[in-house]
Formats: structure tokens, C-alpha cells, sequence
């Protein structure tokens, strides 16, 4: 992860970003204190637990009774060779 100091980051915001977005994370510091982490967007919504794949929505989907399903070991009908 890059670190860069606010006033570097303020002037070169746009290389921030690209960074951020090729490159992941890119942390930020105040008076030589860490200050903030700079995200894409989708990382962001992925941490935050915003995104839902078919998997998660399948895992939650509310459950309901057992299906069970009997079946007769008749032939439905008759086959003719």
C-alpha cells in the first residue's frame, strides 16, 4: 500500500485515484499521523457487505418445510418392445 501525505494527495489527486483503482488501497497521513485509507468503490462495497452474489442469496433464502416426495414403483403406463 502507497502512502501519501495529504498535501501530496490533494495536488495529485487524479494519480490517487488511478493508483487506488490499479493498484488497490492507497493510505493518506495528516501531520505524520495514518488519517485515512483511499478505496475503489467496489472493494469498498465488498468490505461493507453491500454486494450479493447467487451464492449468499441462495444460503439465505428463507427455508421452509422438507420437501418430500413419494412415489409409486408403478409403471405409468404400459410399454410395448
Amino acid at each position: 500500500m502507497h502512502t501519501w501525505q495529504l498535501q501530496e494527495a490533494k495536488s495529485r489527486f487524479s494519480e490517487l485515484v488511478d493508483l487506488t483503482l490499479k493498484e488497490g488501497p492507497q493510505l493518506v497521513t495528516r501531520r505524520g499521523e495514518e488519517a485515512v485509507v483511499i478505496l475503489a468503490a467496489h472493494d469498498y462495497r465488498r468490505l461493507s457487505g453491500q454486494t450479493a452474489n447467487l451464492m449468499d442469496c441462495l444460503l439465505n433464502a428463507p427455508r421452509g418445510e422438507a420437501l418430500v416426495l413419494d412415489r409409486s414403483s408403478k409403471a405409468i403406463r404400459d410399454i410395448a418392445l
